[in-house]
């Protein structure tokens, strides 16, 4: 066993108590420790001068400490000043938040690292809350940085010193290089001109000059996204090659039916999808398809008819959902569109215990039942079905990867489809979904509107107030979003408790009004949101619980309290609330200052699109890919060093060389890939299985 791969705790100076902290910094092993990477690097010998500063630019700057204040004011925050110079101008430093540990470090005569935005403060230079570091060499305990020019700056966590993780990566260093081995082998490293693994690793933490190491860390990057890559075309030669389909007869008895009974034209794009799948079904072939498509696109009439292709050929269609609200609106929705077919028997099983869930068990076993729509109690290991032929899974990130397993793998080897009204940016989509073949629905029905978008002040609501009660007056229907339940001591948010209680005294007195939170029983949530659907409330007040919905096509107007702290694919879920008709509908943001740049540039992107793609793609280059989905089940790769906004085109030319290796060599047997074959099976083949769905 290579000795990288020992525990941390076995390093000297780590120990027990060090290694839990590292590990809040994904550290878990030597090997792991040496691929800590820099965030930056501090030149102590930097000729930077204060006057060559730009503001409104992130900066660095060493210099050295003439004044250190501390200024407390009655019944207001303290503030910290530290004024530093490089010996011809000064430059302030000003902490509103920090505690006396953070005062001592500050001595007058100190050299100091400092980097952050540079503002302006009465004609002289200031950084507020600026990351700093005292370069004391009495505190380098190493000999070894005393003499180096330039110094690596780590990320850290609470009770690890840069001093302490610097030691720490020294020694490895000393203990470990020569257990360093090679990931790639030598035609793709050739290839792209990659240094060896052990000098690349030692460049980047021990370099001198920091600013000639960039292919050092592109090979890091694109190892990552190799590997990743190696999975998904593993994945989907799995599906296309080894696991055999059903290949289905379009017999165009229930589809030309369906067909030939809707109220409405298919879209262009609706059609090219259904194309797409048909040839998918009919093939030998096992269907693993992502079909994206914005809030409203029509995903659900598509994914029926790719229901009815199979129980065409005798097959069982599954439909699972993430919550039973929406779940019994495909149920309904469903059944309805298919009430013209009454030899098509449709059941929705949902959670709980009783004797017709028992019973409807039992039909499903036994081929009673066609269409089975429901929630995750689908996937209880009492629940058989007869021949499952199609299993599609809606809102699929919801689910976790299992979960989603689970399904895929029952019985008959059904073909499958994901659905997502969440869309999802090309980039994030290669890295989590690239086995899977993708079908997008871009293209809004005819006699959808588009949703009409402003942002307000907090102090401006009575004119949106008035704005609401000219809908109110012609019969139309109001959400009102806030981010908090209840008011909490610890964030001084607006909650749904209080906005409610606010409407229904003082605002809107002669209203219906009903407030839903995610704390409430799901029979109360449903039967709230079933009487609004039924136009017995005209308000709404909910927390975020309402973003994945029944349809209410009388609701034109939606209100997000705090928008300022919401994602922008949320923002843009939740005003996919409204707009289901054919009404024009309203979508007002209320913020409350202070908001940031990045908050402001949220919201002028919701008012100038409606396109959920456009949306997706500045959603994730702002947020990044981990809270894309907001949650962490949903098998998103966590990388250390690639990112794949900024690696956008590293990820296109590892993806391409990955699948053409397993093409010619599935199981990496050839003398070539054998370094590709041992990294691949001991460090990347247990993770198959988060693409295997």
């Amino acid at each position: 066993m290579n000795a990288l791969n020992n525990d941390i705790k076995y390093l000297k100076g780590v120990g027990e108590f060090r290694s839990k902290l590292l590990s809040k910094l994904n550290i878990f092993t030597i090997g792991d420790l040496l691929e800590h990477f820099p965030r930056d690097y501090i030149n102590r010998r930097s000729a930077v001068k204060i006057r060559d500063l730009k503001f409104a630019e992130n900066c660095s700057f060493v210099g050295n400490i003439v004044s250190v204040e501390k200024i407390q004011r009655p019944h207001k925050k303290s503030q910290l000043n530290v004024v530093v110079t490089d010996g011809e101008d000064y430059l302030f430093l000003t902490w509103f938040r920090f505690g006396n540990w953070f005062i001592d470090q500050f001595k007058n005569g100190k050299q100091i690292w400092v980097s952050g935005i540079v503002s302006e403060f009465r004609g002289t230079p200031q950084i507020l809350h600026p990351q700093t570091e005292i370069l004391d060499e009495e505190d380098m305990k190493l000999d070894f940085w005393k003499t180096r020019s330039v110094l690596p700056v780590y990320p850290l966590t609470e009770k690890i010193s840069m001093n302490v993780m610097r030691n720490l990566i020294y020694k490895a260093f000393e203990l470990y290089a020569d257990e360093i081995e090679e990931n790639l082998p030598p035609y793709i490293a050739e290839k792209f001109n990659f240094p060896d693994r052990k000098t690349a690793l030692q460049k980047i933490h021990f370099t001198q000059h920091p600013y000639s190491i960039p292919q050092e860390k592109i090979r890091f990057a694109f190892e990552e996204l190799f590997f990743t890559q190696l999975m998904l075309a593993r994945s989907k030669y799995g599906h296309e090659k080894k696991q055999n389909g059903n290949k289905f007869t379009l017999e165009k008895t229930f589809t030309t039916k369906l067909k030939n009974s809707l109220p409405f034209e298919l879209t262009n794009a609706q059609k090219r999808v259904i194309r797409e799948f048909v040839e998918d079904m009919t093939s030998s072939k096992q269907m693993n398809r992502l079909l994206q498509g914005d809030v409203g696109s029509g995903k659900t009439i598509v994914t029926i008819f790719a229901m009815l292709l199979a129980i065409e050929n005798g097959f069982q269609s599954i439909l699972m959902a993430p919550t039973e609200i929406l779940a019994e609106q495909h149920f309904n929705s469903i059944s309805k569109l298919l009430s013209n077919q009454p030899k098509i028997r449709i059941a929705l099983l949902k959670g709980g215990v009783s004797k017709a869930k028992t019973e409807l068990k039992q039909k499903i076993k036994n081929g009673e039942v066609d269409i089975i729509i429901g929630t995750h109690a689908l996937i209880q290991k009492d629940v058989e079905f007869n021949n499952a032929g199609f299993v599609a899974i809606d809102e699929q990130h919801r689910f976790g990867v299992e979960q989603r397993a689970v399904l895929s793998h029952r019985n008959s080897n059904p073909d499958l489809m994901y659905l997502s009204a969440t869309p999802i940016p090309r980039s994030l989509a290669l890295t989590v979904y690239g086995d899977l073949d993708v079908s997008i629905i871009d293209e809004l029905p005819p006699n959808r509107k588009e949703i009409k978008t402003t942002y307000y002040n907090f102090n401006k609501s009575s004119v949106v107030y008035e704005k609401v009660e000219t809908q109110l007056k012609i019969g139309r229907q109001v959400y009102v979003v806030c981010p908090l339940i209840k008011e909490s001591e610890k964030i001084d948010l607006l909650d749904a408790e209080t906005l409610f209680e606010r409407l229904s005294t003082h605002v809107f007195p002669n209203r219906k009004i009903a407030l839903l939170h995610g704390k409430m029983k799901t029979k109360d949530k449903d039967s709230i949101m079933e009487k609004f659907k039924n136009g017995e409330f005209d308000i709404l007040v909910s927390t975020t619980v309402i973003e994945v919905g029944i349809d209410v096509p009388n609701a034109t107007v939606m209100i997000v309290e705090h928008a300022e702290r919401f994602g922008l694919s949320q923002l843009h879920q939740l005003r996919g609330r409204v707009g289901r008709g054919s009404d024009r509908s309203y979508c007002y943001l209320i913020v409350h200052p202070p908001i940031s740049e990045e908050g402001r540039e949220r919201l002028n992107i919701m008012i100038e699109t409606n396109d959920g793609f456009k949306i997706a793609e500045k959603d994730l280059e702002i947020r990044g890919p981990g809270d894309f989905f907001g949650t962490q089940q949903s098998g998103i790769p966590i990388f250390k060093h690639a990112n794949i906004i900024r690696d956008r085109e590293l990820l296109k030319t590892a993806r391409i060389l990955a699948f053409d290796i397993i093409d010619e060599d599935h199981e990496l047997d050839l003398t070539k890939n054998e370094i590709l074959n041992k990294v691949y099976f001991s460090k990347y083949a247990k993770r198959e299985k988060l693409f295997d769905f």
